[in-house]
């Protein structure tokens, strides 16, 4: 009864502060997080100890998938190099700058566990994302963050088994090496099969109750055979989500789809604010746990704070050649777009050549360079952004038992967790302003790329409804002059029973919304159209869909 309050109480507690808190100007992860912080010092309360094992198998898995279901593929695609960079080199760097730190600063720890330290304050949290995309920041950015919080955490946990590894001397450089390709290498693996087996299954089962709860299961299906095998669960997860996602337009019902965006928002709303209310509610326990240790929470309190700047300062010497390496690229669109128009030209004479999609593609490339360039602006945005958060808490506490200085080690990695969310989460907003970024992105595509993309589609509709062979359900044909006014949108009026005439109308409508929708998934695969465009698009079929076939049934 008292664990069945204290999680009706945790929901509430996460609904309300996520609807007041963007009201009142505070980041809602960072307010959960005072909230628990604040629960816990109360005389009356115990100490709260979550097992790390229910975040990293219970939370994180489904978290990840969550966001990757929703990642722009294409975008990831084209910035998968920066993104590549700030998920393994940075990691990399900044936990053997940490390593090097902690080794000097806290005698007897050693190298060795050093970097293991460094290697759970390395990962950045998603909730950087979740700010920037209502600060309305260049999509691109919010691609970058995107894509970094969901790749980072494999690199830094596979680097802290082998350094706990290395503590008790069963590790070399190369065994650590072979173990993270390895990793990856199965994460991706089992991700593309459960990813495709989702598809598959869940289009064969209509039902979207079924599906939806089927769909539950698959970042827990992608992430125990994984690590089973030897590989990072989170990258499976990740990866289901990303082949989720992207096949979603071409497997799913509009029914399922829907259903699929409400049910995994709410589930992320509650899961990562559970995580960030539970960091708060763990500091009572973690600062007794420190007590006995040597310097108690001020040692732990200026290790934190120099882990911070170390943390700030390589990510500003990494994205600072990053930043310039994109705009050196961007400046060279011109010079490529030359080559490949030439390439496009003797490829004409052959239309069934698979290449001449590759150049669209390439060509489409360019053009998203060019029109979405990185500038030191945005640099700054993505070093400030790069807080840490669930991760790094619930990876502290994965230390074994008798590690040397756990306790301090694992309050360290709470004070960096918090002080990131407090420090750059809070002042990420006003930095964005200052820099004029703010509101640079838009709130969604722009216009004339809607006209363009509406184009496309209603030729599609137009050739599936010119087809002479089409019939409608009761195998007669469609007259011709209704086919014209279903091109022009025309409906008949709203009445509770359907006239034959509107009947014939709304299957047309329905014929028209499918070809559309094919043809939808057909040019994104040229790369001519954003990722917010074809969004946009697909839920505007969707939900004309969903209402004509609720007329259908009505009737």
């Amino acid at each position: 009864m008292d664990l069945l309050l204290v999680l009706i109480l945790g929901v509430v507690a996460i609904a309300v502060v996520t609807a007041l808190a963007p009201r009142v100007g505070v980041v809602t992860p960072l307010a959960l997080v005072l909230i628990g912080v604040g629960v816990s010092l109360l005389p009356f309360v115990p100490d709260v100890l979550i097992d790390p094992e229910w975040i990293l198998m219970g939370v994180l898995p489904p978290l990840l998938y969550s966001a990757a279901v929703s990642l722009p593929a294409m975008e990831f695609r084209r910035d998968f190099r920066a993104i590549g960079g700030l998920s393994v080199a940075l990691v990399l760097l900044t936990s053997f700058a940490l390593g090097l730190f902690f080794a000097w600063a806290v005698p007897g720890l050693g190298i060795a566990l050093a970097i293991a330290l460094g290697a759970i304050l390395s990962p950045t949290d998603a909730v950087a994302t979740s700010i920037v995309k209502r600060l309305g920041i260049s999509p691109r950015v919010v691609t970058v963050l995107e894509g970094e919080s969901l790749l980072n955490d494999a690199t830094a946990l596979v680097l802290l088994s082998s350094a706990l590894g290395a503590v008790t001397g069963s590790f070399t450089f190369s065994e650590g090496l072979l173990d993270f390709a390895w990793a990856v290498f199965i994460a991706v693996a089992v991700g593309l099969v459960i990813g495709w087996i989702n598809l598959r299954v869940r289009s064969w089962i209509r039902h979207t109750t079924a599906g939806t709860a089927l769909g539950f299961v698959v970042p827990f299906a992608a992430y125990l055979p994984s690590e089973h095998l030897g590989g990072s669960g989170l990258v499976a997860a990740v990866v289901a989500g990303i082949v989720t996602g992207h096949g979603a337009a071409r497997w799913f019902t509009p029914e399922q789809r829907l259903s699929d965006r409400v049910n995994w928002r709410t589930i992320e709303l509650v899961l990562e604010g559970a995580v960030f209310l539970v960091m708060g509610l763990e500091l009572s326990a973690i600062l007794d746990e420190n007590r006995q240790s040597m310097g108690g929470f001020a040692h732990a309190a200026w290790l934190a704070a120099v882990a911070v700047l170390i943390v700030i300062a390589v990510r500003s010497l990494w994205v600072a050649p990053l930043i310039w390496l994109q705009s050196r690229r961007a400046r060279g669109v011109d010079r490529g777009r030359v080559a490949l128009r030439g390439l496009e030209e003797k490829l004409a004479r052959r239309p069934w050549h698979p290449a001449r999609r590759r150049v669209r593609r390439a060509l489409a490339d360019l053009d998203y360079f060019e029109s979405s360039p990185l500038g030191w602006r945005h640099g700054t945005v993505i070093v400030w952004a790069g807080m840490r958060g669930a991760v790094t808490l619930a990876a502290a506490q994965t230390l074994p038992r008798d590690t040397p200085s756990r306790a301090l080690l694992v309050l360290v990695a709470f004070l960096v967790a918090a002080g990131t969310l407090l420090i750059q989460g809070g002042t990420l907003a006003w930095l964005a302003r200052r820099l004029g970024l703010s509101g640079e992105g838009g709130s969604g595509p722009t216009r004339a790329e809607l006209e363009r993309l509406n184009v496309e589609l209603h030729a599609a509709a137009a050739s599936a409804i010119g087809d002479p062979a089409l019939r409608r359900a009761d195998g007669n044909t469609f007259d011709s002059g209704m086919r014209e006014r279903v091109l022009k949108k025309w409906t008949e009026p709203r009445d509770d029973d359907l006239s034959v005439a509107a009947r014939e109308a709304l299957e047309l409508r329905l014929i028209a919304l499918r070809a559309m929708r094919v043809r939808l998934v057909d040019v994104r695969g040229d790369g001519a159209f954003s990722s917010v465009a074809l969004r946009h698009a697909l839920d505007e079929l969707d939900a004309e869909e969903l209402s004509i076939q609720l007329r259908l049934d009505r009737d």
